[in-house]
């Protein structure tokens, strides 16, 4: 038994290791790719962000003493009182049309600082109004916009100041940087890692048994006296092995790449977990790997050539990627060991608990006990497929 599965595992490696180009597609590609786009993605957010650091210049009609103060004290605001209410007009136009120098135009009532020292709440009486245009179709109008409605808010919350929330700079965020980047990463990466090993799966299965279906080839192996179940079995280890390098080289260039894409480099640190967290990550992405496998390769013995088996896996993909999701999702999170008899849902759950720093012991076993027997009902399924001359011959 073990020298035929050699045998057919040998093959299949052979197959795809000495193709220059797949080796290229499948294992290198993906991983530098997604560093590469990622991380020019983070770069390109952290330079708009330094970018965000420029003067912003408001026009300003009816200036008050006490908002002309605040000028370059906080943020770097430059206010610029009008000449009279056609300027403000034509600064207001040029807004609009995203040309002029000033990135926003304000409009303060006369007298603004007499008018709110002397406003009563109770009074009933509406509040001195400010009147702000801004365009939000331009990144650095909204941005002032911003700046100033917050100054103005200070401004308002100082004038009966009656208590302070959280002053001075003592840090009160109790979350340390691994509690962060546990969340972060929990998030994230499940759903990541799903669509990584599927699209590895993809890339490989249809094309050794669909695609040998399709050229004849798959006819040659199965006049020889190898079992059906050795040649399944030789099938899916072989595959599983492929897919679990091409979904490490993604997973490899997401880890490297998600703390430049999320802007905190200092803050996502992928050595909060240890050896265990690893191991365990490990253990699940290879039983979740064969149960892809399976049901890839048993959609590809089905299908007639290499483009119906992929666009049959298209749809389950889907689901697995929709799996992942509920990842971010706390009321989609279960913990009870029974909803960890679902294949897919259980391992992206397993993935999100392990990244979360709260991975259970016996939602993992489960996981993949569970996942090996669907494994292996995949094996006896394609084992009674490769028996079928009606399903093999079929064209």
């Amino acid at each position: 038994m073990t020298s035929n599965m050699m045998t057919v595992i040998k093959k299949e490696f052979t197959r795809f290791f000495t193709d220059k180009r797949m080796v290229l597609t499948t294992l290198l590609m993906p991983g530098l790719m997604i560093y590469l786009l990622y991380s020019v993605m983070g770069e390109g957010l952290s330079s708009q962000l330094e970018n965000g650091e420029f003067q912003a210049k408001v026009l300003v009609e009816s200036l008050p003493d006490s908002i002309k103060a605040m000028e370059g004290q906080e943020v770097p605001l430059e206010f610029t009182e009008a000449s009279g209410s056609q300027e403000w007009e034509e600064a207001k136009e040029a807004l609009a049309d995203g040309e002029g120098e000033y990135h926003l135009v304000a409009c303060f009532p006369e007298n603004f600082d007499e008018l709110v020292a002397s406003y009563e709440v109770s009074s009933g009486q509406p509040a001195p109004a400010v009147e702000i245009y801004y365009n939000s179709s331009d990144t650095k109008s909204q941005s002032v916009y911003t700046m100033v409605t917050q100054v103005l808010d200070s401004y308002e919350s100082a004038l009966a100041n009656k208590f302070d929330i959280n002053p001075g700079e003592e840090g009160y965020d109790l979350a340390s940087e691994e509690d962060i980047s546990a969340q972060v990463f929990s998030m994230m990466v499940p759903m990541l890692m799903m669509a990584f090993l599927f699209s590895g799966c993809m890339a490989v299965a249809p094309e050794s048994i669909a695609g040998e279906k399709e050229r004849g080839t798959i006819a040659t192996l199965l006049v020889t006296p190898l079992k059906r179940s050795h040649l399944a079995l030789g099938k899916i280890l072989s595959l599983s092995v492929i897919a679990i390098l091409s979904g490490l080289s993604s997973f490899l260039g997401t880890m490297l790449s998600l703390p430049k894409l999320m802007g905190g480099g200092e803050m996502l640190k992928a050595d909060v977990y240890g050896v265990k967290e690893y191991g365990m990550l490990l253990l699940v992405i290879l039983s979740t790997v064969l149960v892809i496998v399976s049901v890839v390769s048993i959609i590809s013995a089905f299908a007639k050539n290499v483009k119906e088996a992929t666009g049959w896996v298209t749809p389950i993909m889907i689901v697995s990627m929709l799996f992942g999701v509920t990842s971010m999702v706390e009321s989609l999170c279960k913990t009870e060991p029974v909803w960890f008899l679902i294949p897919l849902y259980n391992s992206a759950q397993c993935m999100n608990a392990i990244f979360s720093l709260n991975m259970d012991v016996v939602n993992i076993a489960v996981t993949v006990a569970a996942n090996l027997c669907y494994s292996a009902i995949g094996v006896v399924v394609l084992t009674k497929m490769f028996d079928s001359e009606k399903v093999m011959f079929s064209k």
